[in-house]
């Protein structure tokens, strides 16, 4: 058989539902391989979509997305959606087409050396140079994809191995091993945590990642602790739960901090430390750390270990809530709960022309009922997002954080509606982000999915003028034009809605939601409390 036939072969061996890409000259054998397999392959209008829709699309299945893009600049544009599933810890398996062997020895059209390149945002960049060896490299790649903390590996497919003739069939899919903590350090966390007063837990990205939000609220509930999330766990626990005091993650004087400041032991589950440095939560390494993840912690000056479960965080929990002894709710937590909630909800009825963000998400969260999944980009509305919308479940917001892309919620919100067509799926994304992969409306409605599409619509890069702001006073260099985006959207046959006032935006979102097809809704956004929301972090902390 041609090596391009066994690359199918091992990738529908692995269970590969979708490849998302582009053809190309040095992949057209692959291409030409799928013809007749299950695999569909998504074209896309651009490498990075396609990198982003397999990151989303990994971290919702919890099996590697899969992208696929030509040599050179095909491989370039996947870098920043790559990069994007690297640091975020998202399971993806990206292939490249390469010049022939016979030519990467010197200079030649469009070769540059990309497996050295991905070596720094992949977990596993590998050649294929013998066309025998392709089981093993993909089973490896797969393997390495889904081991430890997830994330993204690369394998390079030359296109005179691809057409070359060979044997071989794909190896076995065997299941991923199940590591459990050290007896020892499970005693000694269990010491920590029964001789604390006023423990709380800071619940990270690998709580998701590793299935184990219901270990952590029956070891919460249990126990009667406290729960913190980053951006990248919300909807470990539900809005109104009692034990949840929500979002941290704001990088500067959160007001979330008044838990932590009064803490004295945290819990660490499944945290990453791209997602929010210790620094910014136990500034002055006080607070001992119990530390819960399937890796040992990174050294940090400001992350003093006491414990480590190493190991499946599920099963880390379990263990742990077998010694540890049912506490007293420390009598701060239901004061410090009652005032988040005053300021989440402050202005979740604010009225005007144009919308505040605040009213925005409230909106969001009262038209989707606590069903969809939303997808959110990268700017200054991604900050309101993380500080104001609450899911209801786990896996329902997905955020661009460790790398902190821009453009990834509409290739996102696509990956997102193959992954769950059952649910409702909403991008909400600002001007700027849209712009950059705005195009792929045309991917989604050749696909036929329905999702609504939001756009915080103020005619520049609002978070970076907010930084600006914050620093110099004045800003520069951030407004754009935009396009009619109503018009844009009409020529992907894509129905808009304009909304101006916040007396338009719950009926819109509400029709949006109610429809069979995809909907963009086009706000224009007050961002005028952006600078003031920075100014009064430190008033946020609360006085128990």
């Amino acid at each position: 058989m041609k090596a391009s036939d066994l690359v199918v072969r091992c990738l529908e061996n692995e269970g590969v539902k979708y490849i998302f890409g582009i053809p190309g000259e040095e992949n057209t054998d692959l291409i030409d391989s799928l013809i007749g397999s299950d695999i569909e392959f998504i074209v896309v209008h651009h490498e990075q979509a396609a990198a982003f829709m397999a990151d989303v699309y990994g971290r919702l299945t919890g099996n590697p997305g899969v992208c696929l893009a030509t040599l050179g600049p095909g491989a370039t544009n996947l870098m920043t959606g790559i990069g994007d599933a690297y640091l975020d810890y998202s399971p993806v398996v990206a292939i490249t087409g390469q010049a022939g062997l016979e030519r990467i020895h010197k200079e030649s059209h469009q070769y540059v050396d990309i497996v050295s390149m991905f070596e720094e945002i992949t977990k596993w960049s590998q050649q294929i140079r013998v066309a025998h060896t392709i089981p093993e490299i993909i089973r490896k790649a797969f393997k390495k994809s889904v081991l430890d903390k997830p994330g993204a590996v690369h394998i390079e497919l030359p296109e005179d191995i691809a057409m070359m003739d060979t044997e071989g069939e794909p190896l076995p899919v065997t299941p991923m091993p199940i590591s459990s903590p050290a007896e020892d350090e499970v005693k000694k966390a269990a010491q920590l945590i029964n001789r604390a007063k006023r423990p709380i837990i800071l619940a990270g990205n690998g709580v998701i990642r590793d299935g184990a939000s219901d270990a952590l609220r029956d070891f919460a509930e249990t126990k009667n602790i406290p729960v913190v999330n980053t951006f990248m766990a919300k909807g470990v626990l539900p809005s109104d739960h009692p034990l949840t005091l929500y979002t941290v993650g704001m990088q500067a004087k959160d007001y979330v901090l008044c838990g932590f400041d009064l803490a004295d032991c945290i819990i660490t589950v499944g945290y990453d430390f791209v997602e929010y440095l210790p620094k910014y939560w136990n500034d002055e390494a006080m607070n001992p750390i119990v530390h819960i993840d399937t890796l040992p912690a990174e050294i940090d000056a400001y992350y003093p270990l006491e414990a480590e479960l190493i190991g499946d965080v599920k099963e880390a929990l379990e263990a742990l809530n077998s010694q540890v002894k049912q506490k007293q709710l420390w009598s701060e937590v239901k004061q410090l709960k009652s005032q988040l909630v005053e300021k989440l909800h402050a202005s979740d009825e604010a009225s005007g022309s144009p919308v505040k963000p605040q009213r925005i998400i409230a909106d969001i969260k009262k038209a989707e009922k606590g069903e969809a999944i939303v997808i959110s980009d990268v700017g200054a509305h991604k900050m309101w997002v993380a500080r104001m919308y609450q899911p209801e479940k786990p896996n329902h917001t997905i955020i661009s954080n460790g790398w902190a892309s821009m453009g990834i919620a509409v290739p996102g919100a696509i990956a997102a509606k193959l992954a769950n067509p059952n649910n409702p799926v909403i991008a909400v994304t600002g001007d700027g982000g849209f712009l950059m992969n705005g195009v792929e409306l045309a991917t989604a409605k050749r696909l036929g999915v329905a999702m609504v599409i939001i756009i915080f619509h103020d005619a520049k890069y609002g978070l970076i003028e907010w930084k600006q702001l914050n620093k110099y006073d004045r800003s520069n260099a951030i407004e754009f034009t935009d396009p009619d985006f109503l018009e844009f959207a009409k020529s992907f046959g894509v129905k808009g809605i304009k909304v101006k006032h916040s007396d338009e935006l719950l009926p819109a979102l509400e029709e949006a939601l109610a429809s069979e097809d995809i909907v963009l809704v086009d706000v224009d956004v007050d961002y005028s409390e952006n600078v003031e929301l920075s100014k009064t972090l430190g008033d946020y902390i609360c006085k128990l």
